[in-house]
């Protein structure tokens, strides 16, 4: 309950005609560099995951070279932090976009950062299934490709969702530090307009809305896994 009452406390102090406009706005941001990078990264992550399985060694395409050679992409792009990865691949986010500023300069290292770790994180599902899936498809006639999206992929669907929702949420985390060097969107509204204008009521606002579109999308998230987990 103390709680509670500072939080009404300190929202009489919020000029609402000024700041829920901005938070709006900010939140659409916000919203537009998760998804774009979430879309691309998807596409890119699973890609990278079905071959990081698929050729490892006695799998179905298996190759050393292959594999070595993903790995490696995988394993030098995961460790960097994400804020020094967003610096480092500022020259190239000018050239591409002509900005290294606002939501779209934030989509490219988003998208880099995001598919990795749901390449590494898919390919932990796709490892876990069953290696008794493979053999009765292959005991069927069924072709590697086939094999891997008709019976592997599907077989994974569910926890693959989950892991899918965990990059989400990952990035909308992202997205904060990216506001923090000129992002935009929620992390830059937090920084340049309640922390270095001293307005903790603004960012007490901003914590309590990402707090709702985290719980949002991990509600989403886990309820559609389980229809394909327990179906």
């Amino acid at each position: 309950m103390v709680i509670v009452g500072k939080f009404v406390d300190v929202a009489q102090f919020i000029d609402t005609d000024v700041v829920v406009p901005k938070v709006a706005r900010a939140l659409g941001e916000t919203l537009f560099m998760v998804t774009v990078s979430f879309f691309f990264a998807a596409i890119i992550g699973l890609v990278l995951a079905i071959f990081l399985f698929a050729t490892r060694p006695g799998q179905l395409l298996h190759s050393r070279i292959a594999h070595t050679v993903l790995n490696i992409i995988v394993n030098t792009l995961r460790p960097i932090p994400f804020i020094i990865l967003l610096i480092a691949l500022t020259p190239l986010t000018r050239q591409l976009i002509g900005t290294s500023i606002g939501p779209s300069a934030a989509i490219l290292p988003l998208t880099i950062a995001a598919s990795v770790g749901i390449a590494r994180v898919a390919e932990s599902n796709l490892v876990a299934v069953d290696p008794g899936v493979v053999e009765a498809a292959k005991a069927v006639g069924a072709k590697p490709l086939h094999i891997l999206f008709g019976f592997v992929v599907r077989e994974a669907f569910g926890p693959l969702l989950l892991s899918l929702t965990f990059i989400f949420v990952a990035l909308i985390d992202a997205t904060a530090v990216a506001g923090a060097v000129g992002g935009g969107g929620l992390g830059n509204l937090a920084l340049t307009y309640g922390y270095q204008r001293f307005d903790y009521g603004v960012m007490i606002l901003i914590i309590l809305v990402l707090i709702g579109l985290v719980q949002l999308v991990q509600l989403l998230g886990n309820r559609i896994a389980r229809r394909f987990i327990d179906g």
